[in-house]
């Protein structure tokens, strides 16, 4: 199994990127993805998690309206775009597969290795 964030990057306030996460040797339709993040000297915290089957999708609080959870089933691929990023958006960025939805990092089984997301003028 494996999974492979990247798309990271430095973007000034009000940007805007996309991330990706291609995985392979599991498969996708029996699994939720989900994106968290871990800002220095913060716990990992949820961001947003989408269903391959039945295409519902939850976010954080703090990124609704701001970003957008999508997938391309057909490559294996999960993406996050994020707009008017902010600062506070700072983080390593990670994606995870489980086969429960929840905002706990706990419930997922799978890992990628992360992408970093800095804001800054």
């Amino acid at each position: 199994v494996q999974l492979q964030a990247s798309g990271g990057g430095l973007v000034q306030p009000g940007g805007s990127l996309r991330l990706s996460c291609a995985g392979s040797g599991f498969t996708f339709s029996n699994y939720i993805m989900g994106w968290f993040r871990q800002a220095p000297g913060k716990e990992r915290e949820f961001v947003s998690a989408i269903t391959w089957g039945s295409i519902n999708t939850w976010y954080s609080d703090s990124v609704k309206g701001r970003f957008t959870i999508s997938r391309d089933s057909a490559k294996n691929t999960m993406f996050l775009q994020m707009n008017s990023l902010q600062p506070e958006d700072t983080a390593v960025y990670y994606c995870a597969a489980g086969t429960i939805y929840g905002r706990e990092s706990r419930r997922y089984d799978y890992w990628g290795q992360g992408t970093q997301v800095t804001v800054s003028s």
